[in-house]
């Protein structure tokens, strides 16, 4: 697929906050009723003058169309968005925190939004300007502390436009409506069912729907081209539960591996294409592939990879400098990409070579798994080699079963000396899952569902 993307200017100039004519459809399915743009950019008017004075505001609503007007009226008061990666009180009194000294408060909209209704005479353009931050994303912290990531409304308007060339064809002349299962403050959330709407055209369901059936009715309140965003997590939810779906026009899937077989039978259960985009809080989506035919990666337009020793350079139209991603990547003649895991994933051990991705990969396809994951311990010694260990959601098998299975497929020296399994693993919102809370599951007493395994021959795990 080709397509030209348009980069924004990054001297200043005004650019308008949502874009389309203002009797189109904007938000639907919630609480309010159907939301047109021109009636939303009159509440966001309304509601940006009752806001404090303050530089930065961390956007708390679940409910998407109250996100939205909380992140467009602060906008027009030129507030910078916050977008922390848990709701935690901790995590976000860190952040206020770390943003007060230009004043910085929490914004959580709820009741009735009668107040913030518009007059004629307020549903008049409203834009911001293109140099100006729009928000600071802030990764998971799946591996460490989260990291802040600050975004201009110029670069969000190119990085829309390159949504839209990874997605466009999904739907073609039609509005696309998204049903979304992430949250808007995760930057895949933020891209894809809060940017879209505004600056792509789409309309967004104002729900977060979690549960398959709320999944399902969700969907069934759009009247256009669905399209559900989602995750892996969710989509093996999805399928799992038997749950019918309407028509749709695509799936997206984001924010960790999709397992070609779990996209192919999203593919032939629902009847529609499953399209996974990659890309992180630090790049946004630079990305796409369809799964279940697909090994490769196509770039967006204009993207280039440069691979590195312990990682890879990502030059994209959307980003002011080049950003060093952790990923792996091998390149293909054609021009696309295959990941190879990450660095810090790449296990060696007794002279032998594997990944903790790949290990997952197989671990969740023994028969029974429907959840997985597979970690390295810290070394026991300095010099030391760290042990293999794995949390699983396995009903009806026991650890020793889990590890035979994997015998077939796994070299000895990488199975894992410790398997605990659970009801459920501690995955966030977007299904990512944190090393700190792995090690203390880990750590934690549990039999009959965990086990420690003799060591296998071949050398120290």
């Amino acid at each position: 697929m080709s397509a030209v993307v348009h980069t924004h200017p990054a001297a200043p100039g005004r650019m308008p906050l949502a874009v389309g004519d203002p009797d189109r459809l904007l938000v639907f399915g919630g609480d309010d009723g159907a939301v047109t743009l021109g009636e939303f950019l009159g509440q966001a008017r309304r509601l940006a003058a009752a806001l404090p004075q303050a530089r930065h505001v961390v956007h708390l609503a679940e409910d998407r169309h109250r996100f939205l007007l909380g992140f467009c009226a602060a906008a027009l008061r030129g507030q910078v968005a916050l977008l922390p990666p848990s709701g935690a009180p901790g995590t976000v009194a860190e952040i206020l925190q770390a943003h007060g000294s230009g004043g910085a408060y929490r914004l959580e909209l709820s009741g009735d939004l009668a107040r913030f209704h518009p007059v004629a005479s307020e549903l008049a353009e409203a834009g911001v300007a293109a140099a100006d931050l729009a928000a600071i994303g802030y990764t998971s912290g799946s591996t460490g502390r989260p990291q802040a990531h600050a975004k201009t409304w110029a670069s969000f308007a190119t990085s829309t436009a390159q949504n839209l060339a990874a997605l466009r064809d999904l739907w073609g002349a039609s509005q696309p409506q998204v049903v979304a299962t992430v949250p808007p403050q995760h930057m895949y959330g933020m891209e894809l069912s809060v940017l879209l709407p505004l600056l792509g055209g789409a309309a967004v369901h104002a729900g977060r729907p979690l549960l398959p059936a709320d999944v399902a009715r969700a969907l069934e309140q759009a009247s256009g081209a669905r399209v559900l965003v989602t995750t892996p997590v969710h989509l093996r939810a999805l399928l799992q539960s038997g749950v019918a779906l309407p028509p749709l026009a695509g799936i997206v899937s984001a924010t960790a591996p999709l397992p070609q077989a779990l996209a192919a039978e999203a593919e032939d259960r629902f009847g529609t294409e499953v399209r996974e985009v990659f890309g992180s809080t630090e790049t946004c989506v630079f990305a796409r592939r369809r799964t279940a035919r697909e090994a490769s990666w196509t770039l967006l337009p204009g993207v280039r990879l440069a691979p590195q020793p312990d990682g890879t350079l990502v030059h994209a139209p959307h980003l002011p400098a080049p950003v060093a991603l952790a990923d792996l990547v091998e390149l293909d003649a054609d021009g696309r990409f295959r990941l190879c895991g990450r660095q810090a994933d790449l296990l060696e051990i007794a002279g032998k070579r594997a990944s903790l991705g790949d290990l997952t990969r197989r671990l969740l396809a023994v028969p029974g798994v429907e959840d997985a994951v597979v970690v390295q311990l810290e070394p026991e010694r300095a010099g030391g080699v760290g042990r293999i260990a794995a949390l699983a959601v396995a009903p009806g098998l026991s650890p020793e079963a889990v590890v035979t299975a994997l015998r077939g497929c796994v070299d000895p020296v990488f199975l894992p000396r410790r398997v605990r399994l659970l009801a459920q693993l501690p995955r966030n919102e977007t299904g990512k899952l944190r090393r700190d809370l792995l090690l203390a599951l880990l750590d934690s007493d549990g039999p009959p569902h965990s086990c420690a395994m003799p060591e296998a021959g071949g050398g120290p795990a």
